[in-house]
Formats: structure tokens, sequence, C-alpha cells
């Protein structure tokens, strides 16, 4: 599997079908799973990567309150998927009402994932994060491995 990188500005159509970028369909073909993630947005796994994941936070302890409730929402609306012969996948209507999905929307590469944001909802959130990554000191920050 690649590492997924980039921004692509994929629309929704309107049964809620969303186009892949096509560099990442090959990856993507065998199946994949979307669920909820942090901030408003959707994280699209390769099937193995979700099942993978999956397993590590079941490992975790179940006696803490916290990583009950995390497991829960990110294996809740988990929906598996495999795309169509033109890589579209369909984002079911409670993970587009969670991330405020409508028509226009943003996919970022972010390593063993995708994210997928609503574009408004994208662009505000890098004009909030932008100054501390302009500005990210390891003198003033959490050290960042490889920055």
């Amino acid at each position: 599997m690649q590492e997924f990188l980039g921004t692509h500005t994929p629309r929704l159509d309107d049964k809620g079908r969303l186009f892949l970028p096509a560099r990442y369909r090959a990856d993507l073909s065998e199946g994949l799973v979307i669920t909820t993630g942090q901030e408003n947005c959707l994280y699209v796994f390769p099937t193995a990567e979700f099942h993978r994941i999956s397993a590590q936070m079941a490992a975790a302890p179940s006696s803490s309150k916290n990583v009950r409730d995390l497991v829960r929402v990110f294996r809740a609306r988990a929906h598996s998927d495999t795309p169509d012969r033109q890589g579209r996948v369909t984002i079911p209507a409670p993970l587009r009402a969670y991330a405020g999905l409508e028509r226009e929307c943003t996919v970022i590469g972010n390593g063993n994932r995708l994210e997928v944001w609503d574009t408004a909802r994208w662009d505000s959130y890098l004009d909030e994060v932008m100054p501390a990554y302009s500005s990210y000191s390891v003198e003033t920050e959490e050290v960042v491995p490889g920055l």
C-alpha cells in the first residue's frame, strides 16, 4: 500500500457518492471502510488497515471509559464499501451529516488513510492551524518526529 498524500476536491453526487482520487483507486479497489474521524471529518481506510487498527484498539484496556468511548464511536459508524467501476463510493447519510458533507468536498491523504472534509470546514481548519504550523518549534511545542 502506498502512502496517501495530497489534496483533492471531488464533489458528492445527488446519491451521496464520492469519486475517489484516481491515484488511490487501486489501493482501495479490494474494499474500504469509512468511519467517523476527528474534527468532524471522515476517515477512509483500506479494509485491511481498518482491521489492523481495530485489532490494536481491542488490545487497549476496556476498563478505561475514554478507550471504550473512542472504540465505540470508531466502530459504530464504520461502513464497508467497494468502489464501483467509476471509482465511486457511497457515503451513508449519518456519516455525511456528521462531517457536514453536502456537495463540495476536500479529500486529503494522511498516511494510512484518506480524510474526507466539507471544503468550507477544511478551509476553516487550515486557517486555524496554519499559524501554529508555521511557527512550530521543538523548544515550545510537543515534539513531532521528523519536523
